[in-house]
């Protein structure tokens, strides 16, 4: 019988490097599962992912999310995440989430964004389905459409908001506590994932924001070294 692996695939902005892992160190301490990460770093795509930076993209990672279940050979279920989250929960928990029924889960949030830019001046586009797929577990198998070609020519609007599928049925969803969206929505001591969407506590503007002193000591934790006595 073979082991049930969560497979992570985290994104990566070179803006915010110690936002992945912190991310990481997060889902590794509280997890009760062995967990098998990928971070989607732009220069290790050279040759699969082919865009051109759009200026409404405010991560390295806005489109080249959606090459997961290719990337993983459109098998089983993988689990995206953008980076700047951090987990207060066992991953298990939404590991187990997981139905055969739909292609991709996610939160479906309902909200317009509160600001016009976000960290480092970047613009806070509004569209439907916004921030749906910031944590999506993807039935890789039910996602044939997303090929290296699609992904790479398609709309941005086409990717975000699902148009890849047959119809919205094909999308499950998952509870609002798996991607709590910070300063968007009040704090929430049960949340299981928070999304410092607007920008993380790593940004000075953003340094005393909801869940901050966890995400910092997540930090110290992710810095942690035995010296010799």
């Amino acid at each position: 019988m073979s082991i049930d692996t969560a497979r992570v695939f985290i994104g990566f902005d070179t803006k915010e490097v110690i936002a992945y892992h912190v991310l990481a160190q997060s889902i590794l301490e509280n997890a009760s599962m062995p967990v098998q990460f990928t971070p989607i770093v732009l220069s290790n795509l050279k040759g699969i992912f082919e865009r051109e930076r759009n200026n409404l993209q405010s991560t390295e990672f806005s489109f080249s999310r959606f090459l997961v279940p290719a990337l993983s050979g459109f098998e089983g279920w993988s689990l995206f995440m953008d980076c700047d989250m951090m987990l207060r929960a066992d991953i298990a928990e939404l590991w187990k989430l997981r139905d055969d029924r739909y292609a991709a889960m996610c939160v479906k949030h309902d909200y317009v964004p509160k600001i016009e830019t976000k960290f480092l001046g970047q613009t806070q586009t509004k569209y439907e389905k916004k921030n749906w797929s910031s944590v999506i577990l993807f039935n890789n198998a039910k996602c044939r459409a997303l090929t290296q070609d699609y992904v790479n020519s398609a709309t941005g609007l086409q990717l975000h908001q699902f148009k890849w599928l047959e119809n919205d049925d094909l999308i499950g969803e998952l509870p609002k506590e798996w991607n709590w969206l910070v300063n968007e929505y009040d704090y929430n001591p049960d949340a299981r994932n928070v999304h410092f969407t607007d920008g993380g506590p790593y940004f000075e503007e953003y340094k005393d924001c909801d869940y901050a002193d966890e995400w910092f000591a997540a930090r110290e934790r992710t810095l942690f070294v035995q010296q010799r006595a």
